[in-house]
Parts: C-alpha cells; sequence; structure tokens
C-alpha cells in the first residue's frame, strides 16, 4: 500500500499501528471482494431496488471512504501549492496531474477526473499485486528446489537488490511469469463490451454483450502449455513471450488500448519485491508445515486468492 500510496502521493498510507490504515486496507479489499461476488441484481433487474445481497449498499460505503480519504490529500496539496511556504512540487502523480489543470485553461481534466483516476489506480494496484506476490512466494516454498534456483541465481548479486538488477535475472523474470500464468491476479479481467454482432469459435456474440476473458483457463490450457498445472519457470527461460499483451497466451493485464495501466508499476514492484524477500532471508512455513502439505487451494472472485493465506517465517 505505501509504495502505491508514494507513487501516487508521496505519503505513507499505512502502518502496523494504525487503525485508520488497516481500515483503509480494509476497504481496499472490501471492494474487490464484493464486486467479485455474484449479483442476482444483475440476472434479475427487478431486483435492483430492493438489492437484496446488500452489495450495491457496501460497495457505496466502501467507495465513499476511499473517496473521502482522497478529497482530503487533494484539498490539502492544493493548499500547499498555493502557499508561499511551498519550494517546489513532489514530482508525484498528483501533482502532475494538479499541474495539467493549472497550466491549461481548458483542460478536459477536472478534480473529480483525477479522484476517481486515483481511486481506480489505487483500487487496481494494491490488493492484486499483493496477492500475486503472495502466490509467488506460495509457489516457492510449495517447490523448495525452483526457490534453491531462484535464491542460487540471487547471489550473483552484491548488496541489496536494485531494479536495475532485475534485467540479468532470467529465472526471477520467469518465475514472474510463471506465477501470472497460473494465478492470474484478475481471472476474467476487466469486462470488455461488444460493438458488433460477431462469431468467435461458433459462437454468436450480440452487439453489446458483457465479455469476459478467462486468462485463468487460458493460462492452464493443455493444448497450449506442456503440464499446465506444474508450477515450472523453467518454461519461460527460452521463450520470448511476455506479459504486455503482446502474446495472447499470457495476457494477465489485458491488451490493446485497454491494456491496465498498472503494468509498469506491477512489474517493477513485484519483481523487486519478490527478489528482495528471497535474497534476504531464508524461508519455512509456520506450524511445522511440509511444503507438500502447503494448501494451494484458490478463492475465485474479483481477484484470485489463496483461500489460506500464506504464513510463513522468515530466518536471517
Amino acid at each position: 500500500m505505501n509504495l502505491i500510496s508514494n507513487t501516487l502521493f508521496s505519503i505513507d498510507l499505512a502502518s502496523y499501528n494504525s487503525n485508520i490504515s488497516l481500515q483503509f486496507y480494509e476497504a481496499v479489499v472490501g471492494i474487490m471482494e464484493v464486486l467479485g461476488k455474484p449479483n442476482l441484481a444483475d440476472y434479475f433487474p427487478l431486483l435492483q431496488i430492493m438489492d437484496p445481497q446488500g452489495i450495491r449498499r457496501r460497495t457505496k460505503l466502501f467507495f465513499e471512504k476511499l473517496l473521502d480519504t482522497f478529497d482530503g490529500i487533494i484539498t490539502k496539496r492544493l493548499q500547499q501549492k498555493s502557499s508561499s511556504t511551498t519550494v517546489k512540487d513532489r514530482q508525484d502523480l498528483l501533482d502532475s496531474l494538479l499541474n495539467i489543470i493549472q497550466l491549461e485553461n481548458h483542460s478536459e481534466l477536472s478534480l473529480v477526473d483525477i479522484k476517481h483516476m486515483l481511486l481506480d489506480l489505487f483500487v487496481g494496484g494494491i490488493d492484486t499485486t499483493a496477492k500475486t506476490l503472495e502466490w509467488g512466494m506460495a509457489e516457492l516454498l510449495h517447490n523448495p528446489k525452483k526457490l534453491s534456483e531462484l535464491k542460487k541465481e540471487l547471489k550473483e548479486v552484491e548488496g541489496e537488490i536494485q531494479e536495475s538488477d532485475i534485467h540479468r535475472l532470467p529465472y526471477l523474470q520467469a518465475t514472474i511469469k510463471e506465477t501470472f500464468r497460473l494465478h492470474p491476479p484478475g481471472p476474467f479481467l476487466v469486462p470488455r463490451k461488444a460493438e458488433s454482432n460477431v462469431e468467435i469459435g461458433g459462437f454468436k456474440i450480440p452487439k453489446d454483450a458483457q465479455i469476459l476473458v478467462n486468462v485463468w483457463a487460458i493460462g492452464r490450457d493443455e493444448s497450449i502449455w506442456e503440464n499446465p498445472e506444474r508450477f515450472e519457470p523453467e518454461r519461460f527461460l527460452a521463450s520470448k513471450i511476455d506479459l504486455k499483451g503482446r502474446d495472447f497466451e499470457l495476457i494477465p493485464f489485458g491488451a490493446g488500448r485497454r491494456t491496465c495501466p498498472g503494468l509498469p508499476l506491477a512489474q517493477r514492484m513485484l519483481h523487486l519485491m519478490l527478489a528482495s524477500l528471497v535474497h534476504s532471508f531464508d524461508w519455512k512455513l509456520a506450524h511445522g508445515i511440509q511444503p507438500n502439505e502447503l494448501d494451494m487451494t484458490e478463492s475465485f472472485g474479483l481477484t484470485l486468492s489463496k483461500a489460506q493465506p500464506l504464513l510463513a517465517i522468515p530466518c536471517l
């Protein structure tokens, strides 16, 4: 959360001793959970007014809590920018967006647009990145030989792992790709809408139909991947497949004009965080659980979570 909030606002929003931080994170996770649940009102429009599952009510509550926080941050930043005591811009995303409004007299961007853009980036970037990191660690602890191979590669780096080291760590890159293949953070991506009547694979899709792309199923398709259920980063070592939407076998961020805007940030964060965790510590599973006993059951929603959270103990 702090990596995202510092990129967007230059402030820390997370603290282990803060109730506000906990409530903020719970709101983000709550949004991902309620949006991922089947809603009867989507299938029976007459139920929308009644909201029998309380999904609309809870969603509104979560979003209002986050928007109120962003309102306060934006208001404070505008006051600082108008104050003569402000020495220089913070060079974060919020400052860049506010500068566009101030420099362009007829900017199409408004404060409301900024607030909702930040909301999209924040909600879309926290839970998805955290879940992918958890899955990466879980797969490595579930497959000790793969963990040893990655640790061996990382030992070649002197000192702390830096972002500039990532390009010369092929096994690390392969590990991240394999994690995305097996556990895409958004198993159905963001819903799309058909612009016209079309037939795909013998199925007729009417205009304006909502379309979900099952990237989870693509990543486990036996016609595309050999031994698709196995965690094998080696499959990517001699492969040119990347995550940028050009190879449709692996599109955890989507493809085309609607590719996830957080792709570059997520890639940098995941490589650096996973490498730092594996490089800095030796790990073991809590409660004496053996690697082959680790529960790898998935819990589906808007994001793909572990049914049982990973519990691991770092050793210096």
